[in-house]
Parts: structure tokens; sequence; C-alpha cells
């Protein structure tokens, strides 16, 4: 019993001793930390540090090496908070605002870069090129649609499938379309900074009319929209991005009518104005950035409103690796509120490459994307798109890219009775789209 109760105290006397000779001191920890600082030693220095907060030991040093390991390896998201600690006790080193400034640029967070470079050195935000309100850059992009199943369309004979008859049947076929865009961003004030876009569309369809017999014709939509879009960092890091699409154009058809016994088909023009209005919140926690939009639309006399949620994760702390899942919710006059399209979105740097993807699946009719900056108002509905963008740059301040998409349409061959309409048929078709595009960042 005695032997026991000995082999006991002398196992707690060993425990102790461990524990004492793992307690760190302030002086030991700013030596080590030093030490590991200048052999490059980053991750032995990142547990190191964690290891000293444990046993409550930090201080302002400490936080700028813990920063400094975590961008050496390029974790930046990881590195801004350690930065944005050690910035709170003391601004007045220029290396601290550099590195503090890159590493929120490189995390994606660059309102919040420029609030705190407003507080830099003159000769420091001459390096960086930073101006409280300057034009941040402008660009241009150019795209081409086009229907390879037009030619199988026309001649399907939706007419006798949807039982015209002595009825009026109509359908348009997609052709193709382009569209031009210009966009600006100038940046206001540190926190401010506000992009414009003027976007140009020209849409060519087939009319096919059956009255009796087959009529072809030519139908087209000019379209034209502005949109605006400031985006306002509150707090710290709370954002705030409303925008505003102002969308107008035309649409030009052949009306078929009677003329005494005779049937006839002249133009006829139509003349539309739409609009969308957004506001978009978001916010950055680590490794994650959620957010929320709402969207209001009156879209070819449709109003209606639609709200998203999503998550962004960044696995390796950059803007090399991250993930965007995205609901969509939709409410109108016919429905209520409801689950409307699921979103899934990332991109991934390889060298100087970025590339980014997205999907997209649900019931997307007038659908709203990306702050009402991209507006899927065209005819038809669409259950599944998918589109890829390439970006790399050329010199300092340019950069190219190259997008594909490609999106599933359906629209209906209508037939009309005394202009009561009748009977549909659904008919289906896959859009392919390509566009090229240069920015030019100042």
């Amino acid at each position: 019993m005695h032997k026991r109760t000995g082999i006991i105290i002398l196992l707690l006397l060993i425990t102790s001793l461990v524990q004492a000779q793992q307690k760190l001191s302030f002086p030991e920890v700013d030596k080590t930390s030093y030490e590991l600082y200048l052999k490059g030693n980053w991750k032995e220095l990142i547990k190191y540090s964690e290891q000293a907060r444990q046993q409550g030991i930090d201080f302002f040093y400490l936080q700028a090496r813990t920063g400094i390991a975590y961008y050496n390896l390029k974790r930046y998201r990881a590195a801004s908070e350690w930065f944005l600690k050690a910035w709170e006790i003391d601004k007045t080193f220029e290396w601290l605002q550099e590195y503090l400034y890159y590493s929120l640029i490189f995390s994606g967070r660059n309102y919040e870069a420029y609030v705190v470079a407003d507080k830099f050195t003159a000769a420091l935000k001459e390096k960086i090129n930073y101006a409280a309100r300057k034009l941040t850059g402008t660009g241009l992009e150019a795209g081409y649609s086009f229907n390879p199943e037009f030619n199988d369309l026309k001649a399907a004979s939706h007419g006798q499938k949807a039982e015209t008859g002595s009825g009026y049947g109509e359908a348009y076929y997609l052709k193709n379309y382009h569209f031009e865009s210009f966009d600006l961003s100038h940046r206001i004030a540190p926190s401010i900074n506000v992009n414009h876009n003027f976007t140009h569309i020209g849409i060519n369809r087939a009319q096919q009319i059956d009255w009796s017999n087959s009529n072809e014709f030519e139908a087209k939509i000019r379209q034209f929209q502005y949109f605006i879009n400031p985006n306002l960092l509150l707090g710290k890091k709370w954002y705030v991005a409303p925008s505003l699409s102002l969308i107008w154009g035309d649409f030009s058809y052949a009306r078929g009518g009677i003329r005494g016994n005779n049937r006839i088909f002249e133009n006829a023009n139509i003349n539309f104005h739409d609009l969308v209005f957004s506001v978009s919140t978001w916010t950055h926690l680590g490794l994650f950035s959620p957010g929320a939009e709402y969207n209001y639309g009156n879209i070819n006399n449709e109003v209606f409103s639609q709200y998203s949620l999503w998550l962004t994760f960044y696995p390796i702390s950059n803007l090399s690796l991250y993930f965007t899942p995205r609901l969509y919710f939709k409410s109108d006059d016919e429905n209520n509120f409801d689950y409307n399209t699921l979103g899934l979105s990332g991109g991934v740097q390889a060298g100087h490459v970025h590339f980014y993807l997205q999907y997209l699946n649900g019931e997307m009719v007038n659908f709203i994307e990306s702050a009402g900056y991209v507006v899927s108002n065209f005819p038809g509905t669409s259950e599944q798109k998918f589109s890829g963008s390439i970006f790399f740059p050329t010199g300092k301040k340019y950069k190219l890219v190259l997008r594909y998409i490609m999106q599933d349409m359906s629209e209906r061959y209508k037939v009309y009775n005394n202009l009561v309409q009748g009977n549909t048929l659904i008919y289906n078709y896959t859009k392919h789209t390509v566009t090229a595009g240069i920015s030019w960042n100042f």
C-alpha cells in the first residue's frame, strides 16, 4: 500500500515538473518566435504562437509575426486577421501597413483595404498606387449566341402536332443574338465604389405562322440595359450593394389580320420598358463569407420579388480556390414565396490564370443573377444553365476573359381560335454563347 502511494506521488511530481517546464514566459516567447521568423519556419511559428496564446501570452510582435507566417504560406484571409489585430495596437509601421493592405486585397476584401490605406503614409500610398477617389477600371465585352437546332425546329411541323386546323398557330424560333457591353467603375470614397454598365443586345428569331398555310417572317428584338451598382463598406466588414437596372427596347414582328376577304400580314412594333432593383449584403468571417440578396423586378409586365442566400467557402484561406452554393426563392402574383433555383459556383487559380464555373438548376423565368446585372428576360423558360470563364492577365493592368455558356430553353407553339389561346405545344432547344472581353485596371 505504501509502495503504491509512493508511485502515485512520484508520478504527480513528474507531471508537475513537466508542466512547469512547458510553462512559457514573455521573454522566451518573444525570443523563440523571432528566431522562427528569421529562419522562415512559418508552420512551426504558427504552432508555437498558438501554444503561447493558450498560456495567455500575446503581444504586438507575436501577432505581426503570426500574420507574416500565414502570409508567406499564402493563407491571406488568416493573415489579414492577425495584421488587423496588430494594426489596432500600433498603426505607425509602414511594413505592417503594406502587409495588411495586400493581405486584404488578396483575400477579396478590397474595400476594407482601401479604408485602412486611407490612413497610410503618403509615401506608401504612392507605392501601392492608392487614391481615395479615382477611376478604377473599364472594360469591353462582346458575345454571340446561336441555336444549332434552328433548322430542325423550323421543319418540325409543330402546327400539325398542335392541331392548328383553321386556327392561328404561331411560334418564334431563336436563330442567334449578339451583345456588346461596356463597363466603368470608379471610387468616390475609400468605402464607396460605383460600377456602371451599358449593354446592347440584338436578337434574331424566325416567326412561323400557320394560318391556312405556313408563313415565315423575321422577328427582331433590340434591347438596351443601363446598370448602376454602388458598393459600400459599413462598419469594419459589413458590405452593402444596391443596384438598379433599366431595360428598354423594341420588338418587331409580323401581325396577322383580315382585310375584306383576304388574310394579310403587316409589320408591327412593340416598345418595352423593364426595371430591376436589387440590394445585397455580405460579410467576411474567417474562411466563410455569407450573404443575402433581394431583387424586385418588373419584367414583361410581370411584377415579382426574388430572394437568395449564399455562403462562399475559401478552403485554403485565399482566392485560389473557393465554392459558393446559393439558394434562390421567388414570389409573384401567382405563387407565394417558394424555392426557385439552386446555384453552385466556384473558382480556381492556376498560376496567373483564373477559372470560374457556375451551374444553375431550377425554374428560370425572368431570372435575376449577379445583383441585377444579368437578367434572363428572354422569351421562354430554362431549367439548367452552365457557364465557364477563363481570366488571364496581359501585362500589369489588362485582363482578358473568355466565356462559354450553355443553357437549355423551352418555348411554346401557341394556337389561337377567334383571338383566344387554345392548344400549346412545348418545344425545346439548347443555346450556346461564346464571349470575349478585355478589362483595364487603373
